[in-house]
């Protein structure tokens, strides 16, 4: 097991873009699994006290992932991830949006292409993640939501979930 996994998140206001590079103590088919199958999605995705609930998930190019994040309030913030482009165990890419529950996309909040690309070493997962976004406003809106700290959150939550996983795998 891997101490001091590398977390690096890094703002690029010139190109519109943010990265992180984040390294997980699990299989490159255990992480793969965890950010393609809806019942792993809904377990890490939202950082507490919130959770997402999957409406559907189509894995291929031209799909779409339809959930909410749901609040302690129940109250539901529908998103979408149109899927561009899928390499199995390599690459993973999206453009996302805030919706509605029929993933009608709201056209005031901004969009991000993710590009997540998957390596292993040694048991190590390396997820880099690229956002990429049309104009400076986009990316200032979503430091102001709060991104960069939702998603510590969710990769936390991710941990954690990566280790139940292993722990149960191990025990059968």
């Amino acid at each position: 097991m891997k101490s001091n996994l590398l977390f690096d998140f890094t703002f690029d206001k010139k190109n519109n873009s943010l990265h992180i590079l984040r390294e997980f103590d699990a299989t490159l088919e255990l992480v793969w699994q965890a950010w393609t199958t809806a019942e792993l999605l809904n377990q890490w995705w939202a950082p507490k006290p919130y959770h997402i609930e999957t409406k559907s998930l189509e894995l291929k190019v031209g799909g779409m992932w339809l959930y909410a994040m749901v609040s302690p309030q129940e109250e539901k913030m529908w998103c979408k991830a149109d899927y561009k482009t899928i390499e199995t165990h390599r690459l993973l890419s999206w453009l996302d949006a805030f919706c509605d529950e029929n993933g009608i996309e709201n056209t005031i909040k901004p969009r991000s292409l993710w590009i997540n690309n998957f390596s292993e070493d040694n048991g190590v997962t390396t997820v880099s993640i690229c956002l990429k976004h049309e104009k400076p406003e986009d990316l200032e809106a979503m430091i102001e939501m709060g991104f960069k700290e939702g998603l510590t959150m969710a990769l936390d939550n991710l941990d954690t979930l990566l280790l139940t996983l292993k722990n149960e795998y191990y025990e059968n």
